[in-house]
């Protein structure tokens, strides 16, 4: 067979395996680890070996395994607390201190409803972090409504404001002298969530995640406030001249997407942490974002991308001890895996 009667059937299949999404997005990861893997080459590095320990940590031990799903829980609410006010086309960029609001709420509620049943006091430690989340999407949500200040903008600079009420709660209000590092007292010990396992510990903070994750997509795809939110961000003017109102959608987004943050830090607070800590957003960065692009905005992918980001930091914590790879390259990995995520959309397009 001749060159010309083999390239149509090539450009055939490769323009196939490109329309492919799953394929498309398999390849765009597969580039992303040989670029990092020739960046950790150059570091002088076994990328094979730290690959290896990135992948596999997870599923090696129990206790790797139970570390990964106690990090997926906040990081799947993180993400969808990006992906809802993403439907609207609206950039929830505050998740870590909506997080921080529901720690705070969480905690506080912890302290001073001490004394009831665990039946009571669990739901109300998740219901205050929740609703101190709500209020922080709120903010952002009232000031884009009212005066049209982009919610970019609003929800990173509430983010240091929550820096700085979790240090003078940590610090002034319920500090624990015991703690050299700004930490609060713990909660009432009915606050605490049940456990699925107590060796090694993992709370039932899991299932409730679980539980929200198929609301949440279930609000979005088979509902009709959820289809009007995907229909704003799809075309605000048209989905206005049908009589969907715009502004209240936008809000409605970063309020539930505050809200599915605070519950994060909530379950963080009565299911690990028990006390409100300075800088324990950290252990979650922008990560919440970076998985909510690469699923697209999909509030069906979210958990499956969370899952897999969360192999990837629980593995990057092993790397680091074992190899002495600094755990930043991790972080180089992610970014590359949302790069060449969005390049591939790039290249089907054309």
């Amino acid at each position: 067979m001749s060159k010309a009667n083999q390239t149509p059937e090539n450009k055939f299949s490769v323009r196939k395996l490109l329309s492919h999404p799953v394929m498309s997005y398999l390849l765009a990861i597969l580039a992303a680890f040989v670029a990092s893997g020739i960046f950790i080459a150059l570091m002088g590095y076994d990328p094979f070996k730290a690959f290896q320990t990135i992948l596999v940590t997870s599923f090696r031990t129990p206790n790797g395994f139970i570390q990964t799903l106690l990090k997926w829980v906040p990081l799947t609410l993180l993400a969808l607390a990006f992906t809802v006010p993403y439907a609207t086309m609206k950039f929830n960029i505050g998740g870590e201190g909506q997080l921080l609001m529901g720690a705070i709420g969480a905690t506080i509620a912890g302290i001073l409803l001490k004394g009831l049943p665990p039946i009571l006091m669990v739901p109300a430690v998740l219901l205050a972090g929740t609703l101190a989340g709500a209020i922080w999407g709120f903010i952002p949500g009232w000031l884009l409504y009212r005066y049209k200040i982009n919610e970019i903008l609003t929800t990173v600079l509430l983010n240091f404001v929550t820096f700085a009420l979790v240090n003078y709660i940590a610090t002034e209000v319920y500090p624990n002298p015991e703690v050299g590092h700004p930490t609060t007292i713990r909660i009432a010990t009915e606050g605490w969530l049940p456990m699925l396992v107590d060796n090694p510990p993992l709370h039932s903070g899991l299932i409730l995640m679980v539980m929200v994750a198929i609301g949440v997509y279930a609000f979005t795809n088979r509902s009709t406030r959820g289809y009007e939110l995907v229909a704003t961000g799809a075309n605000p003017r048209a989905a206005g001249v049908f009589g969907i109102n715009v502004p209240v959608m936008f809000m409605m987004g970063l309020v539930i997407g505050g809200a599915l943050a605070g519950l994060a830090g909530g379950i963080e607070v009565a299911g690990i942490q028990h006390h409100l800590i300075e800088g324990m957003h950290s252990n979650f960065k922008i990560l919440g974002i970076i998985i909510g692009l690469i699923a697209k905005g999909s509030s069906l992918a979210v958990p499956f991308v969370a899952f897999f980001i969360a192999v990837m930091e629980v593995g990057a914590s092993a790397m680091q001890r074992t190899l002495n790879i600094p755990i930043e390259m991790v972080y180089i990995v992610e970014a590359l895996i949302l790069l060449f995520v969005l390049l591939v959309d790039v290249v089907r397009r054309k």
